[in-house]
């Protein structure tokens, strides 16, 4: 015995760390074990946190399941569960934390001889305490009953009897998984919770469970789905402001390749590309409120889909299917949701065009005003090229001057030591010869000085 744990043992430090909270993971939400006669009452609280973090929201749902725990003197779960059951006496009580919200569905036995109609009347609400529901004020995203009945293939009034439970006129019905019906108007009654009644027609061990735990699955990723409509909507007037003034931006810009360039035009241009700046950096802030709330919509959108899918409806006649219902008035709200989401997409390329098509203008013209500059330089250089080659003459005539002058001091020294030599007549006679002389050096020089050998001497 003692090999064989410690083999166990030896094998288990093979394993990844993952491996078994993975593997645990499948089987961390089962469904509810019911059989007709049953009642349910399920919520869905969504605490809304203005930074989302999965931290912050497990803490607080773990907090209104602990205050409810602590009523009934039960321990709640270690803070890190998303799943919890426990069987209350009077009620059994299912828990499951998800990304968002919290579901609790309390479950009761149903009297047997009991209408439809009085079943609705002793839900398992009533032995939920009371300060604890008043608790959760701002947080119930979805209430609803749930009567799971036994019932006949054959009875016709028992159409007219379950319409007697609904006020709202649009009643959805269908056969489900060929051993129940499903009655519902999505609408929330006037004791503030929507119905839902579960015919068990010929359903086997298990079924009940899993059909009610759709159905559930059902009305609360479809309400949470519906939280991305009213950011929809808000932000279909923030886009159309932003698109106005991007036409009006537009507008200028065409006026602005049909002007003459007027020296006010640089300015302009600036202030149109803060403009758009400004322009860009609100939808960017208006698609970074609205992303994640569309992403989350889409995927319980796609939950919602999936789910109905799994019920494989049949058409009772005259009646509208679940699938029929979402389609005509789930759909239209998620592709609202999807249009605004491609429509903040779409214009945030158009405004990335139109300020690549400004600094390309901009641009344009900057390399305008440098070429002027260029010019400029380019003219001042002449210039200043002509002024040197005056003062290059200047600079000639200056050095064969002083020269001259030194060549007549020699030869008043030469004189002056009795050499017979006529200091004026050596001074006119060495002034051409010495002016070349000066003109032909300096002419040298600057060769020397513009010629490739001398650009090479300057850069070394």
């Amino acid at each position: 015995m003692s090999l064989a744990y410690r083999a166990n043992a030896d094998f288990a430090k093979l394993n990844h760390p993952m491996r078994v909270p993975l593997s645990a993971e499948i089987h961390s939400r089962p469904f509810l074990q019911l059989q007709a006669p049953e009642s349910l009452t399920h919520f869905a609280l969504y605490v809304q946190q203005d930074q989302p973090s999965q931290k912050i929201h497990r803490s607080s749902q773990h907090q209104i399941l602990e205050q409810l725990c602590l009523h009934y003197g039960v321990a709640a779960p270690a803070p890190q569960a998303r799943y919890f059951f426990h069987d209350f006496d009077r009620f059994r009580l299912k828990w499951e934390c998800h990304t968002e919200f919290a579901t609790y569905t309390f479950v009761e036995r149903s009297e047997p001889d009991a209408s439809c109609g009085e079943a609705f009347e002793r839900m398992p609400l009533q032995h939920v305490p009371q300060q604890w529901l008043a608790g959760l004020h701002g947080k119930i995203i979805v209430a609803a009953h749930v009567l799971l009945c036994k019932g006949e293939p054959d009875d016709s009034g028992a159409v007219g009897a379950i319409r007697e439970l609904f006020q709202g006129k649009s009643l959805v019905g269908s056969s489900v998984g060929s051993g129940a019906e499903v009655w519902t108007d999505f609408l929330i009654q006037p004791d503030g919770f929507s119905r839902f009644v579960v015919r068990d027609l010929s359903l086997r061990e298990f079924q009940a469970g899993r059909l009610v735990g759709r159905l559930l699955e059902i009305e609360t990723y479809r309400m949470m789905a519906l939280l991305g409509l009213p950011q929809a909507e808000a932000s279909q007037p923030v886009l159309n402001g932003i698109e106005n003034e991007l036409a009006d931006l537009t507008a200028t810009l065409v006026q602005g390749d049909q002007s003459d360039g007027a020296p006010n035009e640089a300015r302009e241009e600036q202030a149109l590309l803060h403009r758009i700046t400004s322009l860009a950096a609100r939808l960017e802030k208006l698609s970074v409120n609205n992303s994640y709330r569309f992403a989350a919509a889409q995927a319980y959108f796609s939950l919602v889909q999936s789910r109905i899918q799994e019920l494989r409806e049949v058409r009772i006649a005259g009646m509208p299917t679940l699938a029929e219902f979402m389609g005509r008035r789930l759909a239209p709200a998620m592709h609202t949701c999807t249009s605004v989401s491609q429509r903040q997409e779409t214009l945030a390329k158009r405004i990335a065009r139109s300020n690549d098509l400004l600094r390309t203008r901009v641009g344009i013209e900057q390399e305008r005003q440098n070429r002027k500059i260029l010019q400029s330089l380019d003219a001042r250089a002449a210039q200043q090229l002509r002024l040197q080659q005056a003062v290059e003459g200047l600079s000639a005539v200056a050095i064969s001057y002083y020269t001259l002058g030194l060549i007549g001091y020699a030869g008043k020294a030469m004189k002056a030591s009795n050499v017979p030599i006529n200091p004026d007549i050596l001074t006119g006679l060495a002034a051409p010869l010495v002016f070349i002389g000066v003109w032909m050096g300096l002419r040298r020089l600057h060769r020397q000085l513009t010629g490739p050998g001398g650009a090479q001497a300057r850069h070394a």
